[in-house]
């Protein structure tokens, strides 16, 4: 008998020890008085040990390093104690996949720097926060909050006095400034305190090459480390052709990364699917995907509530939940240990 064989007996035993072990436990169910399937078959359905040498385990952690982690919790976890979140009814269940549940407590080692986003509930979700230098894109329909999810983020960076720069190509300059003011975000002081800077389409004189070629240079020349793009679903409309949208938009967020920056930028949905953008191009250059979209109950048509989902975060643990937000006047708000409906 080979090792490999004796690696595969040894898994069937430790099964059958396993189940002798659940009959003894008095449950006197239907389900537990008849005979057990022949745990083997499931057995034989696993790839053989590889010819090269390396464990099935070797494979599995090479297959666990290319997916996203993500952490699952119970709906018994318990709670981050905020006590003022409105309830949201009992939850679509099963069908809908809208069980509200915390994370676990357990920290996510990691040598990567982190950053938080800024929306505090959102940031619970995420197990030890954003890697620095992540670029980051909010998707979602016209009303879901992009624009503030992007303002948020860059206030976020003045607490620890950091460089912050915002580029809008839809609002004026006066519009964006006047906006966060509005939320307590003194973005004009930041503006004249020479922390921030907001750049419009005029001031970029509306040229392509311009958008392209400028933000890298304004990055590393006003030594920011957060920047905002709103939004990006524009730059894609200038191509027609499908392939040069991709390499362009490709270009420049590799540029933006090359400066050393955290990146988030906006994206509109597509009409027909609010989990993906637009063109379906920017969640795949993209290192984290916030969906935010807006979600009708099953048996009550007459009420939308916003909710937000972490579709990906490379280098992150982080939970798969969705969660019901409301847009107030302090920015963001995320009902973490609500249900929808």
């Amino acid at each position: 008998m080979t090792e490999d064989d004796d690696w595969f007996e040894a898994a069937l035993r430790q099964d059958d020890e396993n189940w002798d072990e659940s009959e003894d436990d008095g449950d006197d169910s239907p389900e537990s008085s008849e005979s057990p399937e022949p745990i083997e078959d499931d057995l034989r359905k696993a790839p053989e040990p590889p010819e090269d040498g390396t464990t099935n385990s070797d494979t599995d952690a090479m297959v666990d390093s290319e997916t996203d982690d993500a952490t699952e919790s119970d709906e018994d976890a318990p709670g981050t104690g905020f006590d003022d979140e409105p309830d949201f009814g009992g939850g679509i269940g099963a069908a809908g996949g809208f069980d509200a549940g915390g994370l676990d407590d357990e920290d996510f080692e990691s040598a990567i720097p982190r950053i938080d986003v800024g929306i505090e509930r959102l940031d619970s979700m995420i197990q030890g926060g954003i890697p620095e230098r992540t670029l980051m894109v909010a998707i979602g329909n016209a009303g879901t909050g992009k624009t503030t999810f992007g303002l948020q983020f860059l206030d976020h960076a003045f607490s620890p006095r950091e460089n912050a720069v915002y580029i809008t190509l839809e609002e004026s300059r006066e519009r964006i400034l006047d906006s966060p003011t509005e939320k307590g975000w003194p973005y004009d002081e930041d503006v004249d305190d020479g922390r921030l800077a907001v750049v419009d389409p005029i001031e970029m004189a509306n040229s392509l090459s311009s958008i392209q070629s400028e933000p890298p240079e304004l990055v590393r020349d006003f030594d920011a480390t957060r920047l905002v793009l709103d939004s990006v679903s524009l730059l894609e409309m200038i191509y027609e052709d499908r392939a040069t949208r991709r390499n362009e938009i490709y270009d420049f967020t590799r540029s933006l990364n090359e400066a050393g920056v955290t990146i988030m930028l906006t994206s509109e949905a597509s009409d027909d699917n609010p989990y993906a953008s637009r063109h379906g191009i920017i969640e795949y250059l993209t290192d984290a995907v916030f969906v935010l979209q807006y979600v009708r109950g099953a048996d009550d048509f007459r009420e939308t509530r916003l909710a937000i989902e972490i579709q990906k975060i490379r280098d992150a643990n982080h939970s798969r939940e969705i969660k019901p937000y409301d847009i107030t006047n302090e920015g963001i708000s995320v009902y973490q240990q609500a249900k929808l409906f």
